[in-house]
């Protein structure tokens, strides 16, 4: 996993496959070209760039399979985002190590936790956050999609305000 700009053709096209899988599941149907554009116009990826966040590519045998975002709400909580990895990658080991990146490049960030929140459709991202010491907190936010939260302390404390699942 290495930080790369979002806008780079391999981070774009990632980008692209997370909005067509996120948006396709939500909808129960294939997404259009047209509708991918619009999603990603609707929520631009402009704020992961340092200073205050950092957006990181993943390959797998030099192809890129798997992306994610980080981002500051605040100094010590950064939030992550566009959690993707390709269906071809998936049991490889590549969701931890996305993980790893993210959490280290929030760490450099200067933040201390880290938060994000997710659908209840997206099984096996929950399982994946679970797996790796993401607790389900209450809300933080009111997203449109969002339906759960997660926080990991990143200095290996327990997560305060932990509810059940």
């Amino acid at each position: 996993m290495v930080a790369e700009p979002f806008a780079t053709p391999d981070a774009t096209a990632l980008r692209r496959a997370y909005y067509a899988e996120v948006a396709g599941r939500y909808w129960e149907r294939s997404v259009t070209e047209a509708e991918i554009d619009q999603g990603m116009l609707d929520d631009p990826a402009d704020g992961l760039v340092p200073p205050t966040g950092q957006f990181v590519v993943g390959r797998l045998d030099g192809r890129p399979l798997a992306c994610g975002g980080i981002r500051l709400l605040d100094p010590a909580t950064a939030e992550l985002t566009r959690v993707y990895v390709d269906q071809r990658a998936r049991g490889t080991g590549g969701g931890a190590a996305l993980l790893a990146a993210l959490e280290e490049a929030a760490r450099e960030l200067g933040a201390t936790r880290v938060r994000l929140d997710t659908r209840s459709d997206l099984v096996e991202a929950r399982a994946l956050y679970a797996r790796h010491g993401y607790r389900e907190i209450p809300a933080y936010n009111s997203g449109p999609y969002a339906e759960h939260w997660f926080e990991k302390n990143l200095d290996g404390g327990g997560t305060a305000a932990a509810v059940s699942s």
